[in-house]
């Protein structure tokens, strides 16, 4: 690597040319050179003061805070147009000035004597490590939002208060970074940025979401992307597949060029059904929703076509802080989702947290086994209070739109029943209060233990509707854990005991006249989509940027073939069997949905 940081090669040898692997961040493809934005992070003296002097640091860390918060308002004022940003902005400008964070930053300042930088960025790196340690990708992700605040206020301690942002005087490239805060991304323009990569990051990231929400190609989670890339160098961004290619070869240009041209023709196509309704070749409607994180992500489901949304997930507000979130502050936040999709539903899932979802403000006690342990639908009946003050500003959120309220990982009708008890207390308490709510307001089960998915008619009696959890189900099922990545072919529900399940809820639903949808990774698959179909279904709920093409496979496909492919996966014994046959019989009508590594060199031909 020469001095400039470019790679360089020996003579007239050609440069060497690597493939690195991420997680899809933001489908589309993008051809440009690196542009590295330098997030070095300074290191904090470790200093200790003097017993008197603690007053002078806190005061230090005020002014620091207000300085923080109000570069935070001016990013977010001139992001006022681009709703994805100002919504995590202002997240950002709540955590900075977060009091818990204060409290235990002037603890150590005056029981430790540690200078405020030091004690800030040991506040920080504790509330980081805990999030860091959940199994749970969403929440482990969470522990970068404190990264940036904690730098956010210490560049405001150092005197500096501007985000970094993209360099200036580049011609338009792919930004090379370890991660984005979204006071650098308020920067981003799709004319000055073509791509994005970082190193650390999943799909639930800051990044990758507002990525998704400006269109601009992203591989998230890249390992040792920057050892391993240069400023300048050629890259070859696949934000479909998670691929990029470092100093392409000319062949790669014109390869990378040509899908690209075929990736955007067809989802400009795609885009451009987004109100077409969802229904097979021979005109069966189905009914497709979205799954979202954050309530900025509303907006985008809508735009990729969701009629709706299927699963919103409601942990967020629970983590990142020490204090539980107050009615008012849940109330809100549902209320900004039903009115956005409204007159379209939504389905609020109470909180998910516990166990291996790591949430300080519940104090949770470890568990030997986290997954099977005290979290979801278990923890809120062990915290009737608390459970009871999200109920209530579901209740009251129902007052602006179509709600449902769903309840995660019940196992038993007690539970069930508990929680129905909880809610008409909740219910009862809105009404006291003179608050408006609907007056309807269904109450289902998320199926993802198998138990549930075996008690499925008794369920179905009692459940307005039942919400098929694949993703927990296939974890449960067949006893594997969701986050090794050693085991993740063991995982697959495409595996008959996964679609035995699912089908005896589906018969269930339908014995009981009671709604059945899916909402986990399962619907977002094309194929898997096609066989949920087949056996019954239809209602699929799914990341946003998957409807647009599950909705077109869907409509190469008529009902008869649907069934006739299920009826066969059914005959199959192993997972390899069903994911084979429904390859076979549909990816010829389906590859450019497809993804090619997923296919077997047979049907590669001509994609």
């Amino acid at each position: 690597m020469g001095d400039d940081g470019k790679h360089e090669s020996s003579g007239s040898e050609p440069p060497i040319t690597r493939d690195l692997r991420g997680l899809p961040g933001s489908a589309g493809f993008a051809i440009g050179s690196a542009i590295f934005v330098d997030q070095g992070r300074s290191g904090v003296v470790r200093r200790r003061i003097q017993k008197h002097s603690a007053d002078d640091e806190m005061a230090r860390f005020d002014r620091a805070v207000k300085e923080a918060a109000l570069s935070l308002r001016e990013v977010a004022e001139r992001a006022r147009p681009r709703i994805a940003e100002v919504s995590i902005l202002e997240a950002y400008i709540l955590m900075v000035q977060d009091e818990t964070l204060r409290e235990d930053v002037e603890r150590r300042v005056r029981i430790d004597l540690q200078c405020v930088e030091w004690a800030l960025r040991s506040s920080v790196l504790d509330m980081g490590e805990q999030l860091r340690g959940s199994n749970d990708p969403y929440l482990a992700e969470r522990s970068h939002d404190f990264e940036f605040v904690g730098d956010r206020i210490l560049g405001a301690l150092a005197g500096r208060t501007r985000p970094s942002g993209i360099p200036l005087g580049h011609e338009p490239g792919i930004i090379v970074a370890r991660d984005l805060s979204p006071a650098e991304t308020a920067t981003l323009t799709k004319e000055r940025v073509l791509g994005i990569v970082t190193e650390i990051g999943t799909r639930t990231s800051h990044t990758a979401i507002l990525a998704r929400a400006l269109e601009i190609p992203a591989v998230v989670g890249v390992k040792n992307l920057r050892q391993l890339v240069a400023h300048g160098d050629r890259l070859i961004i696949d934000g479909v597949h998670g691929k990029i290619t470092v100093l392409p070869s000319d062949a790669q240009l014109t390869d990378a060029t040509e899908r690209s041209k075929r990736y955007y023709a067809m989802a400009t196509g795609l885009r451009a059904a987004r109100d077409r309704p969802a229904t097979t070749k021979c005109g069966v409607p189905v009914t497709l929703k979205g799954n979202i994180e954050l309530s900025l992500e509303a907006s985008i489901a809508l735009d990729h076509g969701a009629r709706g949304i299927g699963l919103y997930r409601t942990e967020f507000l629970y983590v990142d802080r020490h204090e539980l979130p107050s009615e008012e502050e849940q109330y809100a936040t549902y209320r900004q989702v039903v009115e956005t999709v409204a007159p379209l539903p939504v389905t609020l899932r109470t909180f998910d947290i516990g166990g291996d979802k790591f949430a300080s403000v519940f104090q949770v006690p470890p568990d030997m086994n986290p997954a099977l342990g005290l979290r979801a639908v278990r923890l809120g009946l062990e915290r009737p209070h608390v459970f009871k003050v999200q109920l209530r500003a579901m209740v009251r959120a129902s007052a602006h739109g179509s709600v449902r309220i769903m309840v995660p990982m019940v196992a038993s009708l007690n539970e069930l029943r508990a929680v129905r008890k909880l809610l008409n207390e909740a219910i009862a308490e809105v009404d006291a209060s003179g608050l408006p709510r609907a007056e309807y307001l269904p109450l289902g089960a998320m199926i993802e233990v198998p138990a549930a998915a075996i008690l499925a008619e008794e369920f179905a009696r009692e459940a307005e509707f039942l919400s098929i959890g694949t993703n927990d189900l296939v974890q449960y099922t067949m006893a594997v854990d969701r986050s090794s990545r050693d085991l993740t072919h063991l995982a697959s529900f495409f595996d008959p005991a996964i679609l035995r399940l699912i089908k005896n809820v589906i018969q269930a639903g339908s014995f009981r006249q009671r709604p059945v949808i899916v909402c986990g990774a399962m619907a977002s698959d094309p194929l898997a989509a096609i066989l949920l179909v087949g056996m019954g279904l239809r209602e699929l709920s799914m990341e946003a940027n998957a409807i647009p093409e599950v909705k077109e496979a869907l409509s190469r496909v008529t009902l008869e073939e649907a069934k006739d492919a299920a009826a066969t996966a059914f005959e199959a014994s192993t997972a390899n069997e069903v994911q084979d046959g429904v390859v076979a019989r549909f990816a010829p009508l389906i590859a450019d949905l497809l993804d090619p590594d997923e296919l077997p060199n047979s049907m590669l031909r001509g994609f």
